[in-house]
């Protein structure tokens, strides 16, 4: 129980960390959700509470049906959607929120397919 409890503590500490960096960045957030089947990613504007551009692996424009999404071709595929709708709405500047995961494996091949879709964190 002490070490369920010490790791979900440091999960913690270090979201609130990356989170506190973010928001003094006065940028528009990217903000990324990852569980064991899916990605989620939105950029979100703090100021206004309002989330501007979104993208998943749930939708059909990113993985067919029947297909796992739990893994880096999909994570690479959600950031070339978000990053070419966040284009279409004229965002190009953002700070990476990971939250509390590690800049590794699926978090990070999303966010090197977002920067190559052309945004700037």
């Amino acid at each position: 129980m002490k070490l369920i409890k010490r790791v979900q503590n440091r999960r913690e500490r270090r979201a609130f960390r990356v989170r506190n960096r973010i928001r003094s960045a006065g940028r528009l957030r990217l903000s990324v959700f990852r569980s064991n089947r899916h990605m989620y990613a939105q950029i979100v504007d703090d100021e206004a509470g309002v989330t501007l551009v979104s993208a998943n692996t749930m939708e059909g424009a990113v993985m067919g049906p029947g297909k796992y999404a739990g893994n880096l071709e999909a994570a690479t595929k959600v950031g070339e959607l978000l990053a070419s709708r966040a284009q279409a709405k004229g965002i190009t500047e953002v700070a990476f929120d990971r939250g509390d995961y590690k800049y590794h494996g699926r978090v990070k091949a999303l966010a090197e397919a977002a920067r190559a879709g052309g945004l700037q964190f």
